[in-house]
């Protein structure tokens, strides 16, 4: 099932859209990814080690998304059960990128009171990332990024709802492993260039063509799922 709704390729959708929520990325992780490299004790603050710690973080992360993925499109197969629920579960996937599409413009926050769900469980997993502080080992890098992946996030919440629509682990994991590598850039620039590309990504314009473009693949899932099920 393409959750898309369209010939775009879904992984390569996924990757972009990873892009264009940069700007929430940088807001929200940020100020995590500048506070796990502070907290490195000076002395071992060598480039190499910093960007391997910053890799093994952000992988860590990704992995979580995408077992996150695989285990929600394993609910989605229970609840795909016929043709008439699988476009149910598309049509959710549409409005929950149209959701995150509002968000990353600051047009409407909803996806807030679904992250509020998220921090029941984040509730539990924090204090085990804080007994793994300070990094100074990848082990301990991946182990905190994977519980990092967990962090309430509105925009993760909408790319888990197409890979709910998917219905099928693989697919699920693999969609949410490109949107991860989607968030990269915004997460690993360091210095000047960490400055201009967020002022850029933050930009009001920036933040509004992302959310169009957004917005504007949802509708086109939602035309094609009314157009589909009129032939029918």
């Amino acid at each position: 099932m393409n959750p898309t709704g369209m010939d775009l390729p879904p992984l390569l959708a996924a990757f972009v859209f990873g892009l264009l929520g940069g700007a929430h990325c940088i807001g929200m992780c940020g100020g995590i990814m500048s506070a796990l490299t502070f907290a490195v004790p000076p002395s071992m603050r060598h480039p190499a080690r910093l960007t391997g710690l910053l890799l093994g973080y952000n992988a860590g992360r990704i992995v979580s998304y995408m077992a996150a993925g695989a285990l929600v499109a394993t609910l989605g197969t229970l609840l795909a059960l016929s043709p008439e629920a699988g476009m149910v579960l598309q049509a959710f996937a549409a409005v929950m990128l149209i959701l995150m599409a509002l968000y990353i413009a600051n047009w409407w926050k909803g996806l807030l009171k679904v992250e509020a769900v998220g921090k029941r469980l984040w509730r539990y997993l924090e204090p085990l990332g804080r007994r793994l502080m300070p990094v100074v080992k990848l082990p301990q890098a991946f182990a905190l990024g994977a519980i990092w992946g967990w962090l309430p996030c509105g925009l993760v919440y909408s790319m888990l709802a197409w890979s709910l629509a998917t219905a099928d682990p693989l697919h699920g994991a693999a969609l949410m492993g490109a949107f991860g590598l989607g968030t990269l850039p915004a997460l690993l620039v360091t210095g000047i260039a960490a400055r201009q590309m967020a002022g850029l990504i933050r930009h009001r314009a920036t933040r509004s063509l992302a959310a169009l473009t957004i917005i504007s693949f949802a509708l086109w899932q939602l035309w094609t799922l009314l157009t589909t099920s009129s032939l029918h």
